[in-house]
């Protein structure tokens, strides 16, 4: 009976020696994609301080957009604050320009942007990133079949002038062409410009019924407004990176009648009580909601929720081979992120592989179309 006492006692110890878990957080809170990385931003202090009984601390730091910035984040979280696993960043380019550090670091990194690239093709340096947001040629796919069902025989593409755009541009143009799709226009922004004039009138005089924006956040609403404005009257599709409500703010009116694919989360509760992602992405919803107002969540506060379910996940796994703050800890981590199976999400179901991750398959995507300032879900 004592031996049974001491041996609980020690045990008891053991756990409570062990070191904190420490996530380090770069995010672009700040900048052209701050409508993004804001509700991230304020997702990551609903993630839970203890996993498995061990305490946990997030560091979040603001890359402001910047591909830079992001690379330096992602440098000191690694070398100073000595992270077990990176959350981050928020778009495209900042999350492909860490993956070398991440790899070096052999620290496990969850990316919250979209693009198929963070993840694919498999590498020795892609071995140690994750992702959270539905592919590029997922939502592509999802366009192109909305396209066809509504009588669409030619498109223009007006996208960002960065790795969102092209990936985005090479995607859909593929899949465009299998659908026997006419591309009949490419032209590209910068996340910052104030003036798409010039691209959107070659796009029109090329005659589309179609247009499809590869934008992301409230950048991605300036070439919408101004195709309204020299009359455009076909159809507007944009991507999963508007999924927000900043930018259903500034591009008003215009946006009406728009379509583009989402997550679930984005129409939670007009999903079907028998979809396997209503239940956790409700309760994203709700929490968010409670600390941040009605009507306030976002797709991409939802990336960063399922970043932290991800994390949750795995870390009793890894904590069963390793102490935190060891390289065996964060090999173990990126091990039991890769076992991650059946897990459901406020996007989608994760069911990662080793030459998979992301892990998310059709469920994970819905049509949605924006009526009188709303998403609603386009069945």
């Amino acid at each position: 009976m004592k031996k049974t006492i001491l041996a609980t006692l020690l045990s008891a110890i053991a756990v409570s020696a062990l070191a904190d878990i420490n996530v380090g957080v770069t995010l672009s809170a700040t900048g052209p994609a701050a409508s993004l990385g804001i509700p991230e931003k304020n997702t990551i202090d609903l993630l839970p301080k203890t996993i498995a009984g061990q305490k946990v601390n997030y560091i979040v730091l603001d890359d402001a957009s910047d591909t830079t910035t992001a690379v330096k984040n992602i440098k000191k979280l690694i070398s100073e604050s000595k992270v077990d696993v990176v959350l981050g960043s928020t778009t495209t380019p900042n999350s492909l320009a860490m993956i070398d550090v991440a790899a070096e670091g052999e620290t496990p990194m969850i990316s919250m942007a979209a693009s198929a690239r963070i993840v694919e093709p498999m590498d020795d340096k892609r071995k140690w990133v994750f992702k959270t947001p539905q592919n590029d040629a997922q939502m592509a796919t999802a366009i192109v079949e909305h396209m066809t069902n509504n009588n669409v025989k030619a498109v223009a593409y007006i996208g960002f002038s960065d790795a969102y755009g092209e990936g985005w541009w090479n995607e859909f143009s593929k899949i465009a062409e299998v659908r026997k799709i006419k591309l009949v226009g490419n032209e590209r922004f910068n996340r910052a410009d104030t003036s798409v004039t010039g691209q959107v009138l070659k796009v029109l005089s090329a005659k589309p019924d179609a247009i499809l924006i590869g934008g992301a956040g409230t950048p991605a609403a300036l070439p919408q407004k101004s195709l309204k404005e020299k009359g455009f009257k076909g159809m507007i599709y944009q991507t999963h990176g508007v999924a927000n409500n900043d930018f259903l703010r500034v591009c008003g009116k215009d946006c009406e009648g728009t379509v583009l694919p989402s997550g679930p989360v984005l129409v939670a509760a007009q999903l079907s009580n028998d979809n396997p992602v209503k239940k956790s992405a409700l309760e994203y919803v709700s929490k968010y909601e409670a600390a941040n107002g009605k009507g306030s969540v976002t797709a991409f506060g939802g990336y960063a929720w399922d970043a932290g379910l991800l994390l949750a996940n795995a870390v009793p796994a890894a904590l069963k081979k390793a102490q935190p703050g060891t390289r065996e800890f964060r090999a173990a981590l990126r091990d039991a992120l890769e076992s991650t199976r059946n897990l459901a999400g406020s996007h989608g179901v994760f069911n990662i592989s080793a030459q998979d991750h992301l892990g998310l398959d059709q469920r994970a995507r819905v049509m949605v179309t924006i009526k009188q300032g709303a998403w609603e879900y386009t069945k």
